[in-house]
């Protein structure tokens, strides 16, 4: 297993981290399997989107914060309670097929960290397994 260090600059941020997962499964050398990757953290997130065009990832972040507001009246006394949501909502992992030495990943598609209680200094991890 491999770990990841992601440094976000913003509260809420889509951190486009598909070059690292990328080298990984290069490094790695496996032609066929699975690369499963996790956020151990409950104010983030990892998800699977469109990369090419970076309004998406803006997009995304944008119509969460409407969802889902840091100002609400929440019940959790940390003023968080929004980021626990968002991640709730987004997910903490995600799995993809390696074939051919690649990330199996549609041709738009690219992973990213969600941040959602940043800026901060988090991890993400990346196993890669064989198959």
């Amino acid at each position: 297993m491999e770990q990841l260090g992601v440094n976000t600059n913003n509260r809420v941020e889509l951190v486009d981290i598909t070059p690292l997962v990328r080298g990984l499964v290069e490094k790695s050398g496996v032609e066929y399997g699975v690369c499963y990757i996790y956020v151990p953290h409950t104010t983030a997130a990892v998800t699977i989107n469109e990369s090419a065009d970076p309004s998406v990832a803006r997009d995304i972040e944008s119509e969460l914060n409407k969802l889902i507001p840091f100002n609400a009246s929440f019940s959790h006394m940390e003023g968080n309670s929004d980021a626990h949501i968002k991640s709730t909502l987004v997910g903490c992992s995600k799995t993809i097929f390696i074939q051919n030495g690649s990330l199996f990943l549609g041709t738009w598609q690219g992973i990213f960290f969600c941040e959602f209680d940043g800026p901060r200094k988090r991890k993400v991890y990346v196993k890669i397994v064989k198959g």
